[in-house]
C-alpha cells in the first residue's frame, strides 16, 4: 500500500471543487493560461476579441503593482476595437458577484527567475484570483506561507504577471487551513482560520473549509465585498471571519428590519475595519439616506476619519465643528464621522434645528463606536427622540451587563437595554485562540499586611488599600525603584514602551517628581511623559470600572477642562520638560494647544520615543499602540475598566512581543478574575493569563534536552550532515529562543534557574545565525533549499512530542550504549511506550522491532531506514489481513482510508459496507458487521498512519 499525501490531497481537493460547480481545466503553462483567459473573458462579457484587441486587454492587465492591479480588476474597462469603435467590458462582476465564470486547475508551471509549479488555482473569468498551496500533513503551515513568498519573489511577477491578480491565498496541510490577502508586507500572523458564525474553526480543507469558504458565490463575495484596498499603505486587506459575520448581521438588520443591535468584538480585534466595511456597504443601500459613525472623543473623530479614508480614499471629510457637521447632514454626504458632543449640539441648539429637522423622517443609520462608554447618558435618549426613522448599532469590546452597570440619574442600564440584541460576539478567549491578540502576563508586586490575633498574615482584600498606605512616600519610592529596576526587562531593553496608570492626579504628580528626581540623580535615563485633566483629584476609590474620558472635548467651550490651578501649573511644568526633550512648543493656554499636546504624546508613544507614560484615565481606553507592551497599575480597576486598561498591552506586533505585561501594585487578583469571568467565562482565566514563570522554566529545560539530542555540543552544529539535520536544529533552537523571550520578561527570571547557561545559549545563537546567513545570502545555489521556507523566528511555541521519531532516536542511543546498559535503556523505552497513550497502538509492533530486528542492525545510523522497511512490511501485511479477513475490496478500502485520512470524517456505515465484495450482509447483521469493519479500519489508521507526521 503506497500513498503520496500531497498529491492525494490535491486530487481530492480538485474533485471536491468540481462538485461545487468549478469547471476543471488543464492549464500547463502561461501560454495556455492566456488562451483560457481570452475565452473566459469573451464568455463572461458576451463579446469576441480579435488577437490585436486582446493584446490591448493584456496591456491593461500588465500595468501596475499588485495593489494597482486589484483596482484594475474591479474597474470597468475600455479599449478601441480594430474598426475604431469603443468596446466596454469587465474583468469581474463585483455588484452581482455570483455571476462570474469559475474554473479550477492545478500544477500550472510559470518560469521566472526559477521554474515554479503551483498546486491548485481558482480562476474567475480566466484570471487566477485564488491560489492554494498544499503541504503534507505534519509540516508547519509556515512552510506553505514562505513558499508563496518565494513564488512572489521568483515567478508571480514574471512575463504577463497574471498571478499578481491573486486576491486571496490559501495554505493547508490538509488538517489545518488558513487564508490571507495578497499582501507581501504581512507576516504569518496576518493569516486567518475560517470559522462558522459561532467562531468554531473550519480547519480541514476537505471537511468544511472548501464547501463553506470556497463555494463559488462565497469566495466571490469575499473578493468583491470583503477585501479592502488600503490607500495609505497600498495593500490588500481581507476581513477575518468574525468581521465578516458582524458586517453580514448588520446588513441583514438594515435590509429586513428597523430594529437596533450591537456587536461585541473584544478590544484589539480590528473593530475599525469592521465598522468601516459595514458603513461602506450600508451607505450604498438605496433605502438609507446616510450612515453616521459616532465616536465619543475628538481624537477618535480625527483618527477614525483618517483610517476610513485610508480604506477608501476621500470616502469622508472631517467635521471640525458642529456647523460643518450640520452641513454634511444637509448635503449629499453619505458617510459622516462625528463626535457625540457635536451630534448632541446639532440636535439641541436652536441655530441648527431648522436644517436638522428636515432629516427627522429620513432613514439614517447610526453606528456608535465603543458604545459601552458613550451611550449611557441623556444624549442617547435625545437622539432617539429627535429622529423618527433611524437605526442604532453599537460596537463594544466590553458590554455593560447588570454586574458592571454604573448607576446614574437614569438608573442602571445595560448595553442590551439600549441597543437590543447582540448581533455577533467575538470575545477575548476567541481572539487569543486565533492569535489575534496576546495573552496577559499579570504580576502582583507588593504584599500588604495587617495584624490579626497578634499574628502578621498576608491578605488579599480591597479594604487594606487605604489612602494613607497607598500614598505613603515610602511606598511610592519603592514602586518607582521597582519600575526603574525592571522596565528594561519588561520592554526587552526598551524595544517596547510602557504606561503607568495611577489613582489620582495628586498621586501622579508625586510619582512623576520622584521619577524625574531619580533621573537627575543618574539612576535611570527613561523618557518620561504625562498628561492629565479635569477629573484630576478623583481617587477612584469606588473602582466602579468606568474610566472617565478626560479628553472628550466640548467643541464650543474654550475652557481647559476645569483643571485646578495647582494641577495646571504642574502640568505646564511637565510640558516644558517635554518640549525640551523633543524640541516642541506645547502648552495649556487653550483647548486646542492642549489637544495638540495630547496628539503628539499619542504619536510619540506609537513611535517608541516615550518610554513610560504616566496617566490617570487618559489612554486607558481606545488607544491602540502595538509597541506598547507593559502597563504598571497603581489604581483600583474593575470589570470593563480593567479589561480595557489591560488591553492596551496585548496588540500583536512581532515575535519578540510574546504577551502583554501587567504589573499590579494593588490587590487586584480577585477583580481581575471577576472581569475575565464576566467577559468570557470562569474557565477562561488560564486562557487569558499566562502560565507562572516556573512553568516556562520547565519547558525551557525540556527543550534544551531535545536540542542536545540533535547537537550535543556547539561544534556538533558544524557537523550536521544534511539540510534535514540543519532544519531539526533550527526548529529546536527556535523553541528555546521563544521560551527565553517569554521568561525574560518575568521579574523572577535568572539564568541560574535554567539547565542551559547564558554563555552556551549565546554560542548556539551564533551558530543559528550562521545558518540563517548561509540560507539568506547564498545566491549561487542552483537547487532550492528546504531551508528557504523556514522562518528563523519562532511563530508559535513549539512543544516536542514523544512520537515514533523520538523513539527511534532513543533506539539509536540504546544501540550505541554499553552492553551492560542496554537492558536498562531497553526497559526505559518500553516503559515510555507504555506511558504514552497515543503510542499504545504501536507498542506491540515497536517492541517486536526492538526484540527481533534491532539486534541484527550493526550501524545505529541505519535504524530509521530499517524501521521504515519493517513498518512498511507490517503495514502491508496488516492491510492484506484486514481485506482478507473481512472479504473487502482492496482498492475501495485504500480509497476509504485515504478519504478518512484527509477529510477527518469518520466513514459512514454504508460506505464501510460498500467495501465488502460479494454478498452484502442481511439487514439484521449490517450494524454489527459494519461496526466491526469500521473499528478495524480506524485501528489500522491509528496504528500505521497517525503519529508518523514528524
Amino acid at each position: 500500500m503506497s500513498t503520496q499525501p500531497e498529491q492525494i490531497l490535491e486530487n481530492k481537493l480538485v474533485a471536491q471543487l468540481e462538485k461545487l460547480s468549478y469547471e476543471k481545466v488543464i492549464i500547463k503553462d502561461e501560454k495556455s493560461l492566456i488562451s483560457n483567459l481570452k475565452a473566459q473573458l469573451e464568455k463572461h462579457n458576451n463579446i469576441t476579441f480579435s488577437n490585436k484587441e486582446f493584446e490591448r486587454v493584456l496591456n491593461i492587465l500588465s500595468k501596475g503593482s499588485v495593489f494597482e492591479k486589484a483596482k484594475t480588476l474591479r474597474e470597468k474597462q475600455h479599449i478601441v476595437k480594430d474598426n475604431g469603435d469603443d468596446l466596454y467590458f469587465e474583468f469581474l462582476n463585483s455588484e452581482h458577484w455570483c455571476q462570474n465564470q469559475y474554473q479550477v486547475t492545478h500544477q500550472v508551471t510559470i518560469e521566472g527567475n526559477y521554474k515554479n509549479r503551483y498546486d491548485v488555482t481558482l480562476l474567475i473569468n480566466g484570471l487566477p484570483l485564488v491560489q492554494i498551496e498544499l503541504k503534507r500533513r505534519g509540516l508547519e503551515m509556515k512552510e506553505a506561507f514562505n513558499q508563496i513568498n518565494r513564488y512572489q519573489r521568483h515567478s508571480f511577477g514574471a512575463n504577463a504577471a497574471l498571478f499578481q491578480y491573486v486576491q486571496i491565498f490559501i495554505i493547508s496541510n490538509g488538517v489545518n487551513t488558513k487564508y490571507y490577502a495578497n499582501n507581501r508586507h504581512q507576516s504569518f500572523k496576518q493569516t486567518f482560520f475560517w470559522t462558522d458564525r459561532e467562531n468554531k474553526r473550519l480547519t480541514n480543507i476537505l471537511n468544511g473549509f472548501t464547501s463553506d469558504f470556497l463555494e463559488p458565490c462565497h469566495i466571490s463575495k469575499m473578493i468583491c465585498k470583503y477585501i479592502v484596498l488600503n490607500e495609505t499603505h497600498k495593500i490588500l486587506m481581507v476581513l477575518r471571519p468574525y468581521q465578516f459575520y458582524a458586517v453580514e448581521a448588520l446588513i441583514d438588520r438594515v435590509k429586513n428590519s428597523n430594529k437596533n443591535g450591537y456587536i461585541w468584538h473584544t478590544t484589539g480585534s480590528g473593530k475599525t475595519l469592521t465598522s468601516f466595511k459595514a458603513s461602506q456597504i450600508i451607505m450604498k443601500m438605496p433605502q438609507v439616506k446616510k450612515v453616521v459613525f459616532v465616536v465619543d472623543r475628538k481624537d477618535l473623530d480625527y483618527q477614525t476619519t483618517k483610517e476610513f479614508n485610508s480604506f477608501s480614499k476621500g470616502s469622508i471629510g472631517g467635521t471640525d465643528n458642529t456647523k460643518a457637521l450640520v452641513k454634511q447632514f444637509s448635503d449629499d454626504t453619505k458617510l459622516i464621522v462625528t463626535t457625540i458632543q457635536k451630534l448632541n449640539t446639532a440636535i439641541s441648539k436652536k441655530q441648527y434645528l431648522n436644517k436638522m429637522e428636515k432629516l427627522k423622517e429620513e432613514r439614517i443609520v447610526f453606528i456608535f463606536d465603543e458604545c459601552h462608554r458613550s451611550q449611557f447618558g441623556d444624549t442617547h435618549n435625545r437622539i432617539k427622540a429627535f429622529f423618527n426613522n433611524i437605526q442604532l448599532f453599537g460596537f463594544t469590546g466590553t458590554p455593560i451587563f447588570a454586574d458592571n452597570a454604573v448607576k446614574n440619574e437614569l438608573g442602571k442600564r445595560t448595553t442590551e437595554e439600549l441597543f437590543g440584541k447582540n448581533l455577533h460576539k467575538y470575545v477575548i478567549t476567541d481572539a487569543i485562540k486565533d492569535e489575534n491578540v496576546l495573552k496577559f502576563s499579570v504580576e502582583y508586586v507588593g504584599r500588604y499586611k495587617q495584624k490579626e490575633s497578634a499574628t502578621e498574615i498576608d491578605i488579599e482584600v480591597e479594604d487594606i488599600d487605604t489612602k494613607e498606605l497607598m500614598e505613603s512616600p515610602k511606598r511610592l519610592e519603592k514602586i518607582a525603584d521597582y519600575i526603574i529596576a525592571n522596565h528594561k526587562r519588561k520592554t526587552h531593553n526598551q524595544e517596547f514602551t510602557g504606561m503607568f496608570c495611577v489613582s489620582s492626579v495628586n498621586t501622579l504628580i508625586k510619582y512623576y517628581d520622584i521619577l524625574q528626581r531619580k533621573k537627575e540623580e543618574g539612576k535611570h535615563n527613561f523618557k518620561i511623559a504625562t498628561i492629565f485633566s479635569y477629573v484630576a483629584n478623583e481617587d477612584d476609590a469606588d473602582a466602579n470600572g468606568f474610566i472617565p474620558e478626560e479628553v472628550s472635548v466640548v467643541e464650543e467651550s474654550p475652557a481647559l477642562y476645569g483643571l485646578h490651578k495647582h494641577s495646571r501649573e504642574k502640568l505646564d511644568e511637565y510640558i516644558v520638560q517635554y518640549n525640551e526633550m523633543f524640541g516642541a512648543n506645547f502648552s495649556t493656554k487653550d483647548s486646542q494647544s492642549f489637544y495638540n499636546y495630547y496628539n503628539d504624546i499619542s504619536k510619540k508613544v506609537k513611535e517608541r520615543k516615550i518610554d513610560i507614560l504616566l496617566v490617570v484615565n487618559m489612554f486607558l481606553t481606545g488607544f491602540d499602540s502595538p509597541p506598547l507592551n507593559t502597563l504598571y497599575v497603581d489604581k483600583n480597576l474593575k470589570y470593563h475598566g480593567l479589561i480595557q486598561a489591560y488591553s492596551r498591552t496585548n496588540r500583536i506586533l512581532n515575535e519578540q512581543k510574546s504577551q502583554g505585561n501587567i504589573v499590579v501594585f494593588r490587590n487586584l487578583k480577585k477583580v481581575t478574575d471577576q472581569a475575565i469571568t464576566l467577559f468570557s467565562n470562569k474557565d477562561a482565566i488560564p486562557v487569558i493569563i499566562m502560565e507562572p514563570y516556573i512553568d516556562y522554566v520547565k519547558q525551557f529545560n525540556e527543550a534544551y534536552i531535545e536540542l542536545l539530542k540533535i547537537t550535543p555540543t556547539i561544534n556538533s552544529v558544524n557537523n550536521l550532515a544534511s539540510e534535514e539535520d540543519e532544519l531539526a536544529f533550527i526548529q529546536a533552537f527556535r523553541t528555546l529562543m521563544r521560551l527565553k523571550n517569554t521568561m525574560s520578561t518575568f521579574a523572577d527570571f535568572k539564568w541560574e534557574d535554567c539547565a542551559m547557561n547564558e554563555e552556551l545559549f549565546n554560542d548556539f545563537r551564533s551558530k543559528y545565525l550562521d545558518l540563517w546567513q548561509k540560507v539568506k545570502f547564498d545566491h549561487n545555489k542552483e537547487k532550492v533549499s528546504i531551508l528557504e521556507d523556514v522562518d528563523f523566528e519562532l511563530e508559535l511555541i513549539h512543544r516536542d512530542e514523544i512520537n515514533v521519531t523520538y523513539i527511534l532516536k532513543l533506539l539509536a542511543g540504546l544501540k550505541d550504549s554499553k552492553k551492560e546498559d542496554q537492558e536498562k535503556k531497553k526497559k526505559e523505552v518500553l516503559d515510555l511506550l507504555a506511558g504514552e497513550a497515543h503510542l499504545r497502538s504501536k507498542r506491540e509492533l515497536i517492541e517486536k522491532f526492538i526484540l527481533e530486528n534491532l539486534p541484527e542492525i550493526e550501524d545505529p545510523d541505519t535504524i530509521p531506514q530499517e524501521f521504515d522497511k519493517f513498518w512498511s512490511t507490517e503495514q502491508q501485511k496488516a492491510f492484506n489481513d484486514l481485506v482478507k479477513e473481512e472479504k473487502l475490496s482492496s482498492t475501495k478500502t485504500q480509497k476509504l482510508i485515504e478519504d478518512y485520512l484527509f477529510a477527518e470524517r469518520e466513514p459512514l456505515r454504508d460506505e464501510v459496507l460498500n467495501l465488502i465484495e460479494g454478498d452484502k450482509p442481511s439487514v439484521l447483521k449490517r450494524k454489527k458487521i459494519g461496526d466491526t469493519i469500521l473499528k478495524k479500519v480506524l485501528n489500522f489508521v491509528e496504528t500505521f498512519v497517525n503519529g508518523f507526521d514528524s
